[in-house]
């Protein structure tokens, strides 16, 4: 029998692009021929109870859409369905493998998993190298002068654009002649995975200048949506954060510092990964919660007579989106308003959100409960009355969401005695 071919494997995971993709670039360029794979994780789609998720569906599409670019080349993406580990046991029968090669993830989930992975291959004497393309800066890059990571906002902001003066932006090329040509199996259909195909728009993520120039001075009117809906691109490497950062900089420092806010958010994630159950600040763990069922499900349909919030949780419900200022007046609406424990909150959004990220989504869900590592302070109400007259004084985006029958909702609360109540239960809690 002829000795197998030494290659290398790229591990697609949230990095959907064959363009300036890190990990990929690093492995075509390694002098080995290279087999590009994605594992369908069971762990992660067997949590999916609604079986049109968008999400599947859009990454599929992104999937699909690269493994055709790669026939042009005899090549493609090989698939698995299953654990991870079982498909990597099968790789190593397979194929002589030198080197996995794949992108860094920083979630706890991930972390975990990529170790196992690399303690399976090590035995097997194969290497697992892990590249950094969902960030500019990862760990411990952008720190305090003592080596901690910081855990304030406008000092890690201001450090990272310091470090970035030094650090010049590499974009990284796709060598396509070293990818293996094989016979690769067939590309599997969502319905071979178990999801459905879903409504959701097929467009190419685009850096629309006619947006982000005035970025800054519009992106609060959820009725003018004027944002760059890359959150999904982001989430899923569709789009490459290098980019992204270097039009930023040339076009609008505001939008730089909303992607800064996701980098701080990752750092913190990868630095205290209790966040994902636990309030960053112990104390507000005392906060004695209502958490009414009732009042919870009247939130989720976008039932609770104040309009910002339902026409949010209607646009949540029906597009997998929210505008970002409505989101703060929605988790506001239910943390101190209703006094509903934030993570019900950010279990829904993780539930609904096309653009779900966990570090952003617990970063902003803590944020807004006034728990998070930078928060805003928990005496800290949005009124839904003003957000709406300053930022939705024609009810645009409200009357886009909801219609004259449910403009007539009765409010579930009242304002002024819910923000009495939440100060102090919040003031409780906080002084002990």
């Amino acid at each position: 029998m002829p000795e197998k071919q030494k290659i290398n494997v790229f591990w697609f995971r949230r990095d959907f692009r064959l363009d300036d993709n890190c990990g990929l670039s690093e492995a075509l360029a390694s002098g080995l021929k290279v087999l590009p794979i994605f594992i369908y994780d069971t762990d992660i789609l067997d949590k999916l109870e609604n079986k049109s998720d968008k999400r599947v569906d859009y990454f599929h599409r992104a999937l699909k859409s690269m493994h055709e670019e790669l026939k042009k080349y005899k090549s493609g993406i090989t698939t698995f369905k299953g654990k991870p580990m079982e498909a990597f046991k099968k790789l190593t029968e397979d194929f002589d493998i030198d080197t996995v090669f794949c992108n860094e993830d920083y979630e706890p989930g991930a972390i975990k998993r990529d170790q196992e992975i690399s303690d399976f291959l090590t035995k097997k004497n194969i290497g697992l190298k892990s590249c950094k393309d969902q960030v500019i800066f990862h760990k411990d890059e952008v720190a305090k002068k003592d080596g901690k990571p910081y855990t304030v906002y406008t000092p890690y902001s201001k450090k990272w654009k310091e470090v970035l003066k030094d650090n010049k932006i590499k974009t990284y090329k796709t060598d396509f002649s070293q990818f293996l040509s094989y016979s690769v199996p067939k590309f599997p259909e969502l319905k071979d995975i178990g999801f459905e195909k879903t409504d959701i728009k097929d467009e190419k993520p685009a850096l629309k200048k006619s947006i982000i120039e005035d970025y800054g001075k519009y992106r609060n009117y959820p009725g003018l949506d004027h944002t760059t809906h890359l959150g999904v691109a982001l989430r899923f490497g569709t789009i490459s954060v290098r980019k992204c950062v270097q039009y930023a900089l040339k076009n609008n420092e505001t939008w730089l510092n909303e992607l800064i806010w996701r980098e701080f958010f990752m750092q913190i994630l990868y630095h205290f990964p209790k966040v994902v159950n636990a309030p960053f600040r112990d104390k507000y763990e005392n906060i004695q919660w209502r958490n009414n069922e009732k009042e919870f499900k009247i939130w989720c349909e976008g039932k609770t007579g104040y309009p910002i919030v339902d026409a949010g949780m209607r646009q949540l419900n029906e597009a997998g989106f929210m505008h970002n200022r409505v989101r703060m007046v929605v988790a506001s609406f239910l943390t101190k308003h209703l006094l509903i424990d934030w993570r019900w909150g950010e279990a829904y959004f993780a539930e609904k959100l096309l653009d779900y990220e966990l570090s952003s989504n617990n970063g902003n869900w803590q944020w807004v409960a006034g728990c998070g590592c930078d928060a805003s302070p928990y005496f800290r109400v949005f009124n839904p009355a003003e957000q709406t007259k300053k930022f939705d004084k024609d009810e645009k985006y409200i009357k886009q969401w909801l219609s004259e029958e449910d403009l007539k909702t009765e409010p579930v609360v009242e304002h002024t005695s819910a923000r009495k109540r939440a100060l102090e239960v919040y003031g409780k809690a906080v002084k002990g």
